[in-house]
C-alpha cells in the first residue's frame, strides 16, 4: 500500500483525530477529578473516597500529564516527527493502565467509577487501532514518519475542532455522571472551558481555512501555467 494512497490517508487521518480526542479527553478528566480529590466529603457518594485522598489528588495530576502527553503526541503526528508513533502508544498505554487502576479503585470504594470509564475505554480504543497500524502491509502505508505534515493539517484541524465541541458542551455530555444534590458540577467551570473550547475551534478552523486556499490557489496556477 503506498504511503501516498488515499486509504493511507484516510487512516493517517483517523489516527491524529482519535489521539487528539484522547488527549483532550484524558486532560479534561483529570481536570474533572478534582472535586472529588480535593473535597471527597463533600458528596455523599463521594466520601468513601476520603481515606485515599492522596490516591485521587495524583489521579488528577496523573490524568493532567497523560492529557498534555496525547496532546504532545499529536502534534508530533501531524508534524510526521519520527518519534510521533512511538511517543503516542506510550501515552495511550500509560493512559489504559493508569485509568484501569482508577476505575477499579472507585468501583472498590464507591461501587461506580463514571466517568474515568469513557474516557479508559476512548484511550483503549484508539490503542487498538493504533496497534492495527503496527500490521505490515498497513504500516508500510500509514507510517506517519513518512507523511508529508502538509497533508496532517487536515486532520489536525479536525481533531482540534471535535476537542474544541467537547470542551464547550462537556458540561452537557458529563452532567449526569456529575450531577449531585441538583447540582451539575460538570458546569463548574464554565468560563474556562468556553475559552479552552474557542482556544481550540479557531486554530482548528483556521487550519481547514488555510489548506483549502492552499488548494485553490494551487489549481489557479496550474490553470494560468497550462494557459501560458
Amino acid at each position: 500500500m503506498s504511503s501516498n494512497s488515499f486509504f493511507a490517508k484516510f487512516l493517517r487521518f483517523i489516527g491524529i483525530v482519535l489521539m487528539g480526542l484522547t488527549g483532550g479527553f484524558t486532560l479534561l478528566g483529570g481536570i474533572g477529578t478534582t472535586c472529588a480529590a480535593l473535597f471527597p466529603t463533600k458528596y455523599e457518594s463521594m466520601a468513601a473516597l476520603a481515606p485515599f485522598q492522596w490516591l485521587y489528588i495524583l489521579f488528577v495530576i496523573v490524568g493532567i500529564v497523560l492529557g498534555v502527553w496525547g496532546i504532545w503526541a499529536t502534534i508530533k503526528l501531524v508534524k510526521a516527527t519520527p518519534d510521533s508513533y512511538m511517543m503516542s502508544v506510550r501515552a495511550l498505554i500509560a493512559g489504559v493502565l493508569v485509568g484501569g487502576l482508577h476505575i477499579y479503585m472507585s468501583r472498590m470504594l464507591r461501587g461506580k467509577s463514571m466517568p474515568v470509564d469513557a474516557v479508559v475505554y476512548t484511550t483503549f480504543l484508539t490503542l487498538a487501532i493504533f496497534l492495527l497500524f503496527r500490521i505490515p502491509f498497513i504500516w508500510q502505508g500509514v507510517d506517519f514518519s513518512k507523511a508529508k505534515s502538509s497533508e496532517n493539517k487536515k486532520a489536525g484541524g479536525a481533531a482540534a475542532i471535535l476537542l474544541g465541541l467537547l470542551t464547550l458542551t462537556i458540561q452537557y455530555t458529563m452532567g449526569s455522571t456529575h450531577t449531585w444534590d441538583g447540582v451539575n458540577y460538570a458546569d463548574a467551570f464554565n468560563t474556562s472551558m468556553t475559552v479552552i473550547g474557542i482556544a481550540c475551534l479557531l486554530p482548528g478552523a483556521g487550519l481547514f481555512i488555510s489548506v483549502k486556499n492552499f488548494k485553490i490557489t494551487a489549481g489557479r496556477l496550474i490553470v494560468k501555467e497550462r494557459s501560458v
